[in-house]
């Protein structure tokens, strides 16, 4: 799950990481009203509140130098619909607003705290050059990113942030404030059962002291019932509603950029079932995992939301039968597909256990579909059935 930055800062100050005076709006006409009760001497920071990177580059953030300004671009930015490289090409509407004191910049550095699942620790990524070319710095100056692996069971030690903060250059009292920054993140990392802290940039002023202006925090669905404080600040609005319906049903569902539908049981087999479609040379428009315990009910439910998609020409069904019965997953289909009136290209591939009795359904339900052999007979069937009607 994933929270705003206005959010992520609340929750960071909580455990002492130093933030900027804030506040949160819905309406451009506060906009003035709440700048001057920050009292800033110098500047404001109109900033568009959404679930994704790269706002500074598409106009989500601007630096306002008078009250005018901040009216000016509280007024533009409000309603807007983004876009930028994580959005995609449809963008995000900004509903939200967040209005923040400025500070005079004399450092821009990056810090971030993630779940390292091949090493399983907790891996620190910092560099000295953050801001809004993070990601070139990690393309063109990776001997400039610094990685550090934490031991959960040993936790961030003195040492570690002694070393990190050597590595960043950093000396006497500034060192100082980062190792305690560095300790408040970890401390919030694992208290809430966070997956993501992202702090970019988090800065140092011209009076040698470090603020973060920047903040994404992203956690662990879950573990989210530990902590009901964190699960209220979702934003539905941000979500796909396709995927908060999957969610509802107990399906694991993303919607990608291609036009080819999955239905698979189990995330492996998802991911292979994507990788394959792309070697035959079209896109996955999801992934789709029922998972072990599938019925009818959720696959009717898992074509619903497969073909809420306007995008999908064709639907690819791929289920190795282990706890989950072929059978049973069949007759889901041929369900299913009567339902929803199916009207696109359906491939199926179904193997393990009961696949035989599964294929016998399938082949006298009178549906227009074609049953596989095996992966790659899946794969060129559906891709060359597609193709047909593009």
């Amino acid at each position: 799950m994933n929270i705003h930055e206005h959010q992520a800062k609340e929750l960071l100050s909580t455990f002492g990481v130093p933030i900027l005076k804030g506040t949160v709006i819905f309406d451009a006409n506060k906009a003035v009203a709440v700048a001057k009760a920050l009292n800033s001497p110098s500047c404001w920071a109109v900033k568009a509140q959404i679930h994704a990177g790269g706002r500074g580059k598409s106009g989500g953030i601007k630096i306002a130098q008078s009250l005018d300004d901040v009216k000016k671009y509280a007024q533009e930015i409000l309603g807007k619909t983004l876009v930028t490289p994580q959005t995609g090409p449809r963008g995000k509407e900004v509903k939200r607003l967040y209005i923040e004191h400025g500070c005079a910049i004399k450092t821009e550095l990056y810090l971030s705290l993630l779940v390292d699942r091949t090493k399983g620790c907790i891996s620190v990524i910092s560099t000295s050059e953050g801001g809004v070319d993070i990601e070139e710095v990690a393309k063109k100056s990776p001997h400039k990113i610094i990685k550090l692996s934490i031991d959960p069971a040993i936790g961030l030690q003195k040492f570690h942030q002694r070393n990190l903060a050597f590595s960043l250059g950093l000396k006497n009292t500034i060192a100082k404030q980062f190792s305690k920054l560095l300790a408040s993140c970890y401390q919030a990392f694992t208290s809430l059962d966070a997956s993501l802290i992202e702090l970019n940039p988090f800065v140092i002023t011209k009076n040698d002291t470090i603020f973060v202006l920047d903040a994404k925090m992203s956690f662990d669905d879950n573990a989210l019932y530990r902590h009901p404080n964190i699960e209220n600040l979702r934003d539905l609005t941000e979500e796909d509603p396709a995927e908060l319906e999957a969610t509802k049903c107990n399906l694991s569902y993303i919607k990608l950029d291609g036009n080819i539908g999955c239905l698979v049981n189990g995330a492996g087999l998802a991911m292979a079932t994507m990788d394959i479609i792309k070697i035959y040379g079209q896109e996955p428009a999801n992934f789709l995992d029922v998972g072990g315990g599938a019925t009818e009910e959720s696959v009717t439910k898992a074509f619903q939301i497969i073909l809420s998609d306007q995008r999908i020409k064709g639907i690819l069904v791929n289920i190795f039968g282990g706890i989950m019965h072929c059978d049973v997953i069949a007759k889901g289909i041929v369900s299913a597909a009567k339902k929803v009136c199916l009207k696109v290209p359906l491939v199926v591939r179904l193997e393990g256990t009961n696949a035989t009795e599964g294929k016998n359904i399938l082949s006298k339900s009178g549906l227009s579909l074609q049953i596989a052999n095996n992966l790659s007979d899946a794969a060129e069937k559906i891709v060359t059935a597609v193709r047909e009607t593009i």
